[in-house]
């Protein structure tokens, strides 16, 4: 996918039933502190969105996402006025790259969490959430 106007790109990687999910830090002066995330994060230089996606995802659990795991792929809108647009993916995930994960150096911790459970958390990223019940519905 080639898409020159875009900020980022997060992907919910699933397996049996769960998706791998992070506690933000508690820092003031970053975006939703303390609250469950997906990989993913800010576009740097001319990246694509799965560029994005696998720098991220390997910066931040120490673990490859290659391009046939990811089974949907969708541009949305900044999700204010003035954000720019964002890629939302959807992935699988194996046993073997679960055992691998090495949790960088944001976040308070990681875990495999049931999908309804994420989408229902009150501390679960809005938007985010969304976007994955909306994948799950139209599937």
């Amino acid at each position: 996918m080639v898409d020159h106007d875009f900020g980022g790109a997060k992907i919910a990687l699933l397996y049996g039933g769960e998706v791998l999910v992070y506690l933000r830090d508690e820092k003031s002066g970053i975006p939703w502190p303390g609250c469950w995330d997906l990989p993913g994060g800010g576009r740097e230089g001319d990246e694509t969105p799965l560029a994005c996606v696998q720098r991220e995802t390997q910066e931040e659990f120490g673990i490859g996402v290659s391009a046939h795991q990811v089974l949907w792929q969708q541009r949305y809108a900044g999700i204010q006025p003035g954000y720019p647009p964002t890629w939302f993916m959807v992935g699988e995930i194996t046993p073997a790259q679960i055992a691998a994960i090495r949790f960088g150096a944001e976040g308070q911790r990681w875990q495999m969490m049931p999908v309804g459970e994420f989408i229902q958390h009150p501390q679960g990223i809005t938007h985010l959430r969304q976007r994955l019940a909306g994948y799950l519905e139209r599937r």
